[in-house]
């Protein structure tokens, strides 16, 4: 007999479901219905009140009155927020600063309000309630669940809470789950990633792990910690361990490596969460993409990625998009960001409903040569190569070689091996043809003699651990990006001596 707390989920995930398939079965009119409400919402603002808010009755005026910002753009108005002022860019002051990394100016400060923090939560929620329509399982809702993430310890901001966003997050695990969650507050709260890795590994060993949740870099520091300190597969320590929720990366080129961590392979479930706006989730487990999040006080555009640098892009909605095209997704939302760009490029897999995957960054790209490469080429090419092999990575990423000692310039890849090949040079002649089918840039600078095929750069074993460590920014939300258009990473790795 079913205990009462699956039998509850599973009803709480019907319901849940009709209502994603109400919404998600009207994506035009429930967008339109999304922006109007917005530019309502926000009219009396003095961002609203600065782009005549009051005046714009569709897409086209938005466009004529809202410039595409990215964080330094908008970064006057953010100030003042920060600075305490209400009615800036939404009503009243925000709940929460939301604090990342990554712009030339130091720290970004994302607004949380009363309107989108919910949003946030139900998207995680709901996520996990459609894979339980989806699939009947629920019953590991009696078991332990983890999620790898930052502190929950916020500042205090001229009368707004700060903290990171999966520490943010943490304050609202709902009751029912909360005897269930793991690690403990405590361990939750220290700074020092490889210490907190060490005090949750301890504290979960005994327990009866269901689910477990994080960046996948990071959940892989947890595993192999285990693996060391029992001897044996995740999958035997933790019996009942059958899912696996991750967001962040792409999850392909750690797959291998995580069924041989765990012994066996698990469900996964596939989120897209950012400080600006908890974006999509995987809702079918047999369907490429997540489901994006069209209800969710968030208004989308896109920009054609190869068009997105040009005087003027065409920015366009979702009605369109097109299957397959490489896509700047610009976001518009109830925490008062305006044709904001996120950076990040995405593709759709399906427009019935609207699925997406997070092709890459707009910043992080290779096109020393006018290749255009993005992150999803390279992480198509280097699963590719390895499909029907025994290679495992651990973790890589790529960057441009514009003056090499000697012969033609190249793309260099830096990759830590779980086991180094016998070949490294039969596995990149894999990579670069996979790469050369993919990219027609790419093989028209090969046939004609601008670049020479990539080389592969073996870094040492938790080389990648190490350099995250010494630009201070191991665990947490902190990821190695997939491509570089500079040498920063690739230098850093050479003078730390960290490859072989």
């Amino acid at each position: 007999m079913l205990a009462l707390k699956p039998l509850l989920a599973k009803l709480f995930a019907k319901r849940v479901k009709t209502s994603v398939l109400k919404w998600s079965n009207k994506p035009v009119e429930t967008q339109h219905k999304v922006f109007l409400k917005l530019i309502e919402e926000a009219a009396h603002t003095e961002f609203g009140k600065d782009h005549d808010f009051k005046s714009i009755k569709t897409h086209q005026d938005f466009i004529d009155r809202v410039p595409i910002r990215d964080y330094e753009a908008l970064k006057s108005y953010v100030d003042k927020v920060v600075a305490g002022e209400e009615n800036i860019l939404w009503k009243g002051k925000p709940l929460y600063f939301a604090k990342t990394s990554g712009t030339t100016s130091g720290a970004k400060y994302i607004p949380l309000t009363k309107e989108s923090m919910p949003t946030h939560v139900e998207a995680a929620r709901n996520a996990i309630l459609m894979y339980i329509a989806e699939t009947g399982n629920s019953a590991f809702v009696d078991g332990k669940m983890i999620f790898l993430q930052g502190s929950p310890i916020l500042e205090d901001k001229n009368g707004v809470q700060l903290g990171r966003l999966s520490g943010i997050v943490a304050h609202y695990v709902p009751k029912y789950l909360q005897k269930n969650r793991m690690p403990s507050w405590e361990t939750n709260c220290i700074d020092d990633w490889e210490t907190k890795v060490e005090a949750i590994v301890d504290e979960t060993l005994p327990e009866d792990m269901t689910v477990i949740s994080g960046i996948p870099s990071w959940v892989q520091m947890y595993f192999e910690k285990i693996q060391s300190k029992t001897g044996q597969k995740v999958g035997d320590v933790f019996k009942n361990f059958n899912l696996f929720i991750f967001g962040g990366v792409n999850y392909e080129p750690y797959r291998s490596k995580f069924e041989n961590l765990i012994g066996r392979k698990v469900d996964s479930i596939e989120l897209y969460p950012a400080s600006e706006g908890f974006f999509a989730y995987q809702d079918k487990q047999d369907e490429k993409g997540m489901l994006l999040q069209l209800n969710s006080g968030m208004f989308y555009e896109f920009i054609e990625a190869d068009t997105f640098f040009d005087k003027n892009p065409k920015r366009i909605t979702i009605e369109h998009v097109k299957l397959g095209v490489n896509y700047v997704m610009i976001v518009s939302t109830n925490a008062g960001l305006w044709a904001y760009n996120i950076g990040d490029t995405v593709e759709f897999t399906s427009i019935k409903p609207y699925r997406v995957i997070v092709s890459g960054r707009i910043k992080h790209f290779i096109s020393a040569f006018g290749e255009h490469v993005i992150g999803k080429e390279v992480e198509y090419a280097l699963r590719d190569a390895t499909a029907s092999t025994q290679i495992s990575v651990s973790e890589f990423t790529v960057a441009p070689q514009i003056n090499p000692e000697s012969g033609l310039p190249f793309h260099e890849w830096f990759i830590e091996f779980e086991d180094e090949p016998d070949n490294i040079s039969a596995l990149a002649q894999r990579i670069d043809a996979s790469m050369q089918q993919q990219n027609s840039y790419y093989y028209d600078l090969i046939i004609g003699k601008v670049l020479q095929p990539i080389q592969i750069t073996v870094v040492k074993k938790n080389g990648f651990q190490d350099y995250m460590k010494s630009i201070g920014k191991l665990g947490g939300q902190n990821k190695i990006p997939r491509l570089s258009n500079d040498r920063k990473i690739a230098d850093a790795l050479y003078t730390q001596k960290l490859t072989k």
